[in-house]
């Protein structure tokens, strides 16, 4: 049985949706929403995003909600300790390393993308990439090639600087550390992103952009297409690796939990969207393809930044907001490893930061890093190493945990799911959320599961 202990609580509720929608505002958003828009048919991606953030998100934020809170633990043992009438069995905590697993694959190459970022802030700043008058494909290509894909020495070390960063704030504790360092980095996220959007919107030739954008071409919308992004939204919430799970194991048991989650979906929702719009109002202006996929931010933007009016400091600008993204969400990753090493192993956080950041960075982000030059032939599922880590991780982690969740809600916790979601457990939205989650989200979670395998 696992054994309850005092923990620190939020200080407000604000605090903590300000610190899970950092969690969830990541590179989900600002980098893999737009360019899964530009390939998947615009406003009809956009359109169905909205519709699944309702059908699966919310629900699984619920769910992830329920689980943390109940006992108040780490990722791990949420998923022990007994009910009135019977034990749960001691396999259900599989689920919680499954999370695990899932959480450090994310990492992998996370935070090497976090590490690109600030190439191309520095790269911006010193003018190793000069914008100042308009560059072509070719240019954006060769920087990208030469100081990404050829520089594994200095990719490698701008990730360590990023892995650094978090290291200071999360030495500091869960209030003291990540919930301080929100409270400033979320706001100033918000800050850059209306800044991005009024400039982009305002460009000569927007409309088009913000047209394709919004306005849902139906025959582009393929049950395919649907599925495929009933699996983004997970990503974008960062559902099945934990962070839920460890971060509402803070919540005071007077919280709402049906409200909180549906702020938290919809202000997901509204910065992704958000986030379209400080990029395809600006590729549609100077004539720039929005299906690039993933290399859109990182080779068509600086393209479209070469030709706008101060367009060094809004590339600056834009690339900044993206390492505040990263930052937030990998900051309540690495959170989930660290409690369950403190709360397992009795570690002391010093030395449970230590060892999951810098497991992480040896194990994981050295490996992605080296599989785009010296590892290139090394490949699992036909992928290289960095793509292996999302696979992996994105693909089967994540919907195996999430699966895991559903099921011990529904069939597990059972009425005393309902009893941690609301004080009034026989309310009309209680049992259709427990229902709901009990005998539909499950079968969502299996088609999506081996859409992703075909």
């Amino acid at each position: 049985m696992t054994t309850k202990q005092e923990r620190q609580t939020w200080s407000s509720r604000l605090t903590y949706i300000m610190t899970v929608a950092g969690a969830t505002v990541g590179f989900g958003a600002t980098w893999r929403f737009p360019y899964l828009v530009g390939e998947n048919g615009g406003g009809a991606y956009v359109f169905l995003f909205c519709i699944a953030m309702i059908l699966i998100g919310i629900p699984m934020i619920l769910v992830e909600n329920v689980i943390g809170r109940r006992l108040r633990v780490n990722a791990i043992d949420a998923f022990s300790d007994k009910l009135e009438t019977r034990n749960i069995s001691k396999h259900w905590i599989i689920i919680g390393y499954l999370g695990l697993f899932g959480a450090f694959g994310i990492m992998a190459y996370y935070m090497v993308l976090g590490g690109w970022v600030i190439t191309y802030i520095l790269s911006l700043i010193t003018g190793t990439l000069d914008i100042s008058t308009p560059i072509d494909k070719t240019v954006a290509k060769t920087f990208y090639d030469l100081h990404i894909g050829d520089s594994p020495i200095q990719v490698a070390l701008y990730t360590l600087l990023f892995v650094a960063i978090n290291y200071f704030i999360l030495a500091k504790g869960i209030i003291g550390g990540i919930e301080r360092a929100v409270k400033y980095l979320m706001p100033l996220l918000f800050l850059f992103l209306i800044g991005m959007v009024i400039r982009n919107i305002t460009l000569p030739g927007a409309m088009e952009g913000i047209t394709f954008y919004l306005k849902p071409d139906f025959s582009k919308i393929t049950p395919q297409l649907f599925v495929f992004v009933l699996g983004q939204v997970f990503f974008a919430l960062s559902l099945g690796f934990g962070v839920l799970i460890t971060l509402s194991s803070y919540l005071n048991k007077e919280e709402n939990l049906i409200q909180t989650a549906v702020i938290t979906g919809f202000t997901n929702t509204i910065i992704a969207v958000l986030a379209g719009f400080m990029i395809f109002p600006s590729l549609f202006t100077f004539g720039i393809a929005p299906n690039s996929g993933p290399t859109l931010v990182f080779q068509s933007l600086p393209i479209v930044f070469s030709h706008l009016w101060l367009g060094k400091f809004f590339a600056i600008l834009f690339f900044s907001l993206l390492l505040i993204a990263a930052l937030t969400t990998s900051l309540t990753i690495y959170e989930v490893i660290i409690t369950a090493l403190q709360e397992k192993l009795k570690m002391r956080r010093s030395k449970a930061i230590t060892l999951t950041l810098g497991s992480i960075f040896v194990l994981g982000n050295i490996p992605a890093i080296l599989g785009d030059s010296v590892l290139k032939d090394v490949t699992f599922f036909g992928k290289s190493i960095f793509d292996a880590f999302d696979y992996i991780s994105g693909n089967i982690l994540f919907m195996l945990t999430s699966f895991g969740c559903a099921i011990f809600v529904g069939f597990v916790l059972k009425d005393e799911a309902k009893k941690e979601l609301s004080p009034n457990p026989d309310s009309t939205f209680t049992r259709i959320w427990f229902n709901y989650v009990k005998f539909v989200v499950p079968l969502i979670i299996i088609v999506i599961f081996v859409s992703n395998l075909l």
